[in-house]
């Protein structure tokens, strides 16, 4: 019997880390700032995984890399070009509901970006 509660209180708290997960699936659209406008992140998620593309803003397109979902935690890179040398910006934050946190540096040091689920 005490084995059988220990089991249904594991399940349970394991189906209760499922159930807080974000799903970060779907367009997300940033606030308009800057000279390049806002920008939108078409983002699949597949388990931890993290895949997509960002559009918009002063680099066109460009396909997200090393993406990870972990609870209600984000982080993926984008690699752009910026006067003619390669870089990669390295984005991460946090999710909660249809509101998205961002910190980011492409080389002029680390800037906030807001992003919400359409």
């Amino acid at each position: 019997m005490k084995k059988r509660v220990v089991l249904l209180c594991t399940m349970f708290a394991l189906s209760s880390l499922v159930a807080l997960a974000a799903d970060v699936t779907g367009k997300w659209v940033s606030e308009a700032g800057g000279k390049g406008g806002p920008q939108t992140f078409t983002l699949k998620q597949s388990g931890s995984a993290l895949t997509g593309n960002v559009e918009g803003g002063r680099g066109g397109a460009a396909e997200i890399k090393n993406g990870k979902v972990d609870g209600d935690t984000i982080s993926f890179e984008v690699n752009r070009e910026m006067g003619g040398n390669p870089i990669t910006i390295k984005y991460s934050g946090s999710v909660s509901g249809n509101s998205m946190k961002l910190s980011f540096d492409a080389g002029r040091g680390p800037r906030d970006l807001t992003l919400t689920k359409q």
